[in-house]
Order: structure tokens, then sequence, then C-alpha cells
């Protein structure tokens, strides 16, 4: 590399001063060591825009000095703080608006007040208290980045531990004398600051911050995606109305060629049906927590794949270390109890989503023109997986879809159709009251050739959309390892299981 490019460089990453202070102190190591830095290819160099926000986002994570990476680790598993500031980083990115427009928002808030009016007509909970709330990306990233931070706490927490373990016990030998040297630090010692040089307590400082990243990046990717605050089956902010990402239902309707006043009706339609059966609930985000808290807590860390991780790492920073807390690369396949924590998920999911489809296409069917095909659109995105089923795999190694979310929207059609639409919602009044869905036989005996039950049809075009959407996952499938299952019948891969056919318990 150029001596000049490096100095510009270094100079474009850090100001005039700091770059230059870098410089020198590069112009004053070892020949052998210059000459091996100096020799790196430039294509390989960050962007300086790049590095620029990571320093702005550590200083606002609260890591300037060692007294703040102590408190840090002290603090808990997550750095909630760098979390934020990167999601918030990519939610303000290029393109994002900063506040609501108006016409958007005037549009929002009439959709909203129609959609109220409509469901009173065929839900039996009343309107939750409160204004629903219309966020940008950025609004939506601080509203629900504690909740995510909460659901992943004791999956970075056994991250942590198992880091620390794993230097400590197996590569204490890489620290020496106060320096991180080898394989971390690559041709120049690093030097540890003076009350974190034991080894356990850095690399907890790294896993921390190594977690916290990818939640962020996690987080600020979804910003861009989500449309309202119930997108992801759980209630995740603290408004128990409710809210739309204006900006991202605009795009949306865009995406579809349907017009906006439909689009904006439908996404309204179904964020306050997840809201008015959450307020209506007591017992299901609290079911919810605990059994995403079972699983979690169940996850165990294969230490000989960190350790190969930690080997394959190129410098000692998140970055480098992030194959290490990638649960798809280190973590152990489920054990039974996660399994049948998942399969009480899915299935609590599925109602949850059920129901909504539901209600949903019977409060809008006669004011939404294109209601089937946004209803379609949605069952397909569920069943496919969209960004909080990524995020749940990625942070939680958890492959959680609703898979079963046709049987039981049609399961609670026919209970309205039976009972009346008082009856249907007073199921929700305890767990146990909850419909079971249909049995699947082949769960009960473990055979792929017992009998299927009858599967879901589009009644107009004859066409099996379950199966359909199976065999595109079947072929699209990552060779990556990150799923650990065959896909199963329903299209969803990673468990190799299916719905229990019990309720949520």
């Amino acid at each position: 590399m150029d001596e000049n490019a490096i100095r510009q460089w270094l100079i474009e990453c850090f100001g005039p001063v700091q770059g230059e202070m870098a410089w020198n102190q590069i112009a004053n190591l070892p020949e052998g060591i210059r000459e091996q830095l100096l020799s790196q290819d430039p294509s390989r160099l960050p962007k300086p825009a790049e590095v620029q926000s990571m320093m702005q986002a550590f200083a606002a994570g609260g890591l300037n000095t060692v007294d703040d990476m102590q408190r840090t680790v002290q603090e808990g598993p997550i750095n909630v703080k760098l979390a934020t500031s990167i999601a918030l980083q990519q939610a303000n990115g290029e393109g994002s608006e900063r506040t609501i427009n108006a016409e958007t928002g005037q549009a929002a808030r009439r959709a909203v007040s129609e959609a109220n009016l409509w469901l009173d007509t065929t839900c039996a909970f009343d309107p939750v208290a409160g204004e629903t709330a219309l966020l940008t990306r950025a609004g939506w990233v601080e509203g629900t980045l504690d909740a995510w931070a909460a659901f992943s706490a004791p999956v970075a927490q056994s991250m942590n531990d198992a880091l620390a373990a794993v230097i400590s016990e197996r590569l204490g030998d890489a620290f020496a004398d106060g320096e991180v040297a080898g394989m971390f630090a690559g041709p120049v010692p690093i030097p540890v600051p003076e009350g974190m040089k034991d080894p356990g307590q850095l690399m907890k400082l790294l896993a921390n911050t190594s977690f916290a990243m990818q939640l962020g990046r996690a987080a600020g990717t979804m910003s861009h995606e989500v449309r309202g605050s119930f997108d992801q089956g759980v209630a995740l902010l603290r408004n128990p109305a409710g809210a739309l990402i204006v900006q991202n239902i605009v795009d949306y309707a865009s995406s579809l060629d349907i017009p906006l006043d439909e689009v904006m009706a439908y996404m309204a339609l179904q964020e306050l049906a997840h809201a008015r059966l959450f307020a209506a609930v007591p017992w299901l985000m609290p079911r919810f927590e605990a059994l995403i808290g079972k699983y979690a807590r169940g996850i165990s860390i294969d230490l000989d794949a960190m350790e190969e991780q930690l080997r394959e790492a190129t410098s000692m920073d998140p970055d480098s270390l992030s194959g290490a807390v990638n649960l798809t690369k280190v973590g152990i396949p489920d054990t039974p109890e996660q399994r049948e924590a998942l399969a009480s998920l899915e299935t609590l999911l599925a109602l949850v989503e059920g129901w909504v489809d539901c209600v949903t296409w019977k409060a809008g069917m006669a004011h939404i023109p294109h209601i089937e095909q946004l209803r379609e659109m949605t069952r397909r995105e569920r069943a496919t997986g969209g960004p909080s089923e990524r995020t749940f795999a990625q942070l939680l190694g958890m492959h959680l879809r609703p898979k079963r979310m046709r049987e039981a929207a049609a399961l609670w059609e026919r209970i309205g159709l039976d009972e009346g639409d008082a009856q249907r919602d007073a199921h929700w009044s305890h767990p146990d009251l909850l419909p079971q869905l249909p049995a699947d036989e082949s769960e009960a005996d473990g055979s792929d050739d017992a009998p299927k039950p009858p599967v879901a049809t589009d009644q107009t075009t004859g066409i099996d959309w379950d199966a359909e959407l199976s065999k595109l996952l079947d072929e699209g499938l990552p060779d990556d390892g990150a799923d650990t299952g065959d896909a199963n019948a329903d299209g969803n891969p990673g468990t190799g299981e299916r719905g229990s056919g019990t309720n949520a318990d």
C-alpha cells in the first residue's frame, strides 16, 4: 500500500490531528512490522465513514474509558446503549424520514379511526385506551429495543460466560504480561488497560459488545421492514395501543401496486386487532415471555466450536469475534425441553395470528377491495419468515414461525360461525379454553408415512399454498448450516418439529 494512501485514510477516519498521531505511531514501529502493515490490500480497509460511525456508536455506548468498560460488564450481558446507537444509525440511514409526513400521517390516523369502528362489529374485545402511535423507523427502534434485549439476555449471558471460560481455561497462554498476543493481535501485541487484565473480564466485555452489535444491526435492519409494532406476533411497545411505522407502509403499498389507503387500512386493522387481544388477555404476553425465556435459558454452548471460532479470529475486536457469539456456529442442538417450549410457542403464535387474520378479514372485507391479496401476502410472509423470525433465529437460535396459521384462522372462523363472535373471543379468557389445532398424526408416531390432515387450499384457485411454499423453502435452504433440521411439512426449516397439536401449555 502506498504510504500516502494509508496516511490519507487515517486522516479521513480520525481527523487531521488524531490521524497524524496514528500515522506517526505506525512510522515509529520496527521496520519489519511497518512493512507488514503497509503491505495490506487497500480494498480491504473499511470506509472512513464506517470507521467514524463505529467510533460514534462506541462513544454512545459508553466505552470511552476503562471505568466505562468495567461498568458495562457489570450492568448486564448486553450493552443496550451500544445496540441502540448502532440500530439508530441504520434506522436513520439514507432514505429514512426523520418525521412523519403530514399527508401520510393524516391517512394513517384516519385508517386507525376507521379500523376501530370496523372491529367493533366483529370483535368482542373493547378498544384499547390511548392513541395508536405513528412512528418513524428510529422511533420503532427506540420503543422496542429494550424488549429485544430482555428476550436476548439469557443467551447473551451464556455467551459471555462461555467465552470467559474458553479464554481462561483453554487459551490462557494467549495472554502474557498484560498483553494480548498471538492469534488475536496479529503482528502487534495489544496492551490491555489496567483494570481489564483479567482475561475472563476482558472477554466478557468483548462478548457484551459483540452481542450488542449483532442486536443493533438486527434491529436496524428490521426498522426498514416492520409495518406495525405487533409484526413480531408479540407486544414489544409499552404503548398498549400499538403503533404504525408509516414510511414502511407507504413503501410496502408502492411495492404491491395497491392503493395506499387500502394498505394503510389493512395494516391498521391488523395492528388494532393485536392490540385489543393483548390488552384483553392479561396472561398472553407473560406466557410468551415465559416460553421464550425457557427456550433461551436452555441453550448450551459448544466450547470446542467456540474455541475454534476464536482461533480463526484475525484480531481481537467485536466484528472478528462475531463467529464466536453466533448461535448457528457454536450452539448445541435443541434439547427435548427446548423443543417442547418451541412447539408451545409456535402453537400459541399460530392461534394469535390465526385469530387476528380471522378478525381482520371479517372486519375489512366490506371496506378493502384488495383484502384477499393483502391477506395472502401476510400469510406468505409469516410462512416464509419475516424480519422478526430472522431476528429470533439470529439472536436466540429459535426458528419461530406460526407454522399452522392457516389452520388456526380456519378454526377461529368455524368457531365464530358456530358460536358467534363473543363466544369465539371468550376462548381467550383462560389458556385451558383455547381451541386445539387439528392433530397431525405423523407427530404422534414419528412416522413420515402416517396419514396427513387435510391441507389448506385456496378455494378459488385450487392451489395448496402451504405445499407450494414448502417446495420453495426446501429448494432454497442455505448450505451454511444455519438451520439445524429439515424443512417440515409446513415449509419451516430449523427444528425438524411441527406444531404439537396441543394448546399453549
